[in-house]
């Protein structure tokens, strides 16, 4: 079990490298799709900004007699000056003590704006230091959030659903009261919610407070809605490109207000957009377990007739020396066995827990939304198969880290129960 047989260059592989490698392959693609298409969107303006700011420097140079080598060295002052927090516009200080609090949340949050940097040697050890304890103590905070946000939408859910079953009579009013629904207050137990469900909900949280914030925004900073929507993505996603960075004028209506108002939505969208992606994993995730599946089935068609004539002969091989009955001997009910087997080598844990929920789910699709996960017993299981499955949907991937560790022990993978 756990395994994946490649036929064409006879290799096994794990289960988790098979899924690393097609991970690593699909974001390969995913990167050479994602630099064509912004190629193709933006490389015709950069040419076209490049040549109006050549003509902009050559007359401008022509018109006031200055030199354009002379100009161009003006122009790396400048650069290097605005690297150091210079601008020609009036801006508020950078390192004053909001200017440092605001610096400090874009490096322990790793958006990182680029507009605020130490330029001192001093500065910039210090930074090393404070930012490697910052972010670590960053990524335990947002996995605490991970946990109780997702913990919270279960109680919502479950709580809802038990309002469901009352109303349809299944539920008892109150504590010990008689049942007219047992499975489907036993289905209860140990519920989790499903993926899809967190999913939805988190989104369109992330949805509401993204429009929120970028309606403030648009009024605040006098952008125009679509870049205040660009920027809380890059920001609450903690990119960071630092083209268009918030509370850096001078001076604003409300200071106060909007100051604390952009701190509430920048903390509340990055821990919003993290959980959504560590959601979205998962859903990744199950479609990679998907591919595999795939790709296990269709290799075994494609290589059926000579594995099966390996496995008759070695088995033929072992008989004759072992004075055991050939392969043709054999009953159906023992080559079901031998069949049985290989599908195990083939399948992951995870594929046979998916495999096996789907069958269980498929002859009681008449019933409730939300079903128990029936534990098999030990002899009608065919080499202890679904005994591991269940193992694995009860505990959970014991591989996993980290904040996939939280969203397995959450949430319901492999279900769609509300």
């Amino acid at each position: 079990l756990g395994c994946c047989y490649c036929h064409c260059c006879e290799i096994h592989l794990n289960q988790d490298n098979a899924r690393f490698l097609f991970l690593a392959g699909l974001m390969a693609v995913y990167l050479l799709c994602g630099a064509a298409i912004f190629s193709a969107i933006e490389h015709p303006m950069e040419m076209e900004n490049q040549e109006r700011w050549n003509r902009i420097l050559a007359n401008f140079s022509h018109h006031f007699n200055i030199s354009p080598g002379e100009f161009r060295r003006f122009l790396r002052e400048y650069e290097r000056a605005m690297a150091a927090g210079v601008r020609m516009d009036t801006l508020r200080p950078r390192w004053d003590f909001t200017g440092a609090f605001y610096f400090v949340g874009t490096v322990v949050s790793t958006i990182g704006f680029g507009m605020t940097t130490p330029v001192t040697a001093t500065g910039k050890i210090f930074l090393i230091f404070y930012g490697m304890i910052g972010c670590a103590g960053t990524i335990l905070f947002f996995n605490l959030f991970l946990e109780r946000i997702i913990t919270l939408l279960a109680v919502i859910m479950r709580a809802f659903r038990v309002h469901q079953l009352r109303m349809k009579g299944v539920f008892p009013e109150t504590i010990g009261g008689p049942f007219k629904g047992e499975e489907e207050a036993n289905s209860l137990i140990g519920w989790k919610p499903s993926v899809y469900n967190v999913l939805t909900i988190l989104g369109i949280a992330a949805l509401v407070i993204s429009c929120c914030a970028s309606a403030t925004y648009t009024k605040a900073e006098g952008w125009n809605y679509v870049d205040s929507l660009y920027f809380c993505f890059v920001t609450f996603s903690t990119i960071g490109f630092g083209d268009l960075v918030s509370s850096q004028r001078y001076s604003y209506e409300s200071e106060g207000l909007y100051g604390f108002g952009n701190f509430v939505f920048i903390l509340l969208g990055v821990c919003c957009i993290y959980s959504l992606f560590n959601v979205i994993s998962i859903v990744i995730k199950q479609f990679l377990n998907w591919l595999l599946l795939q790709c296990c089935a269709c290799c075994k068609k494609v290589h059926q007739p000579r594995r099966r004539w390996g496995r008759q002969h070695r088995f033929a091989t072992a008989s004759a020396s072992a004075g055991r009955p050939l392969r043709s001997e054999v009953s159906m009910d023992t080559e079901a066995v031998f069949e049985s087997e290989t599908d195990a080598r083939c399948m992951s844990v995870e594929m046979s827990t998916i495999r096996d929920f789907l069958a269980l789910t498929a002859s009681t699709s008449n019933k409730a939304a939300v079903t128990a996960f029936p534990r098999p017993q030990g002899p009608e299981t065919t080499n202890g198969h679904l005994k591991i499955a269940w193992s694995t949907h009860q505990n959970g991937l014991k591989n996993d880290i980290g904040s996939l560790a939280v969203m397995n022990n959450k949430l319901a993978e492999t279900s769609d129960n509300s």
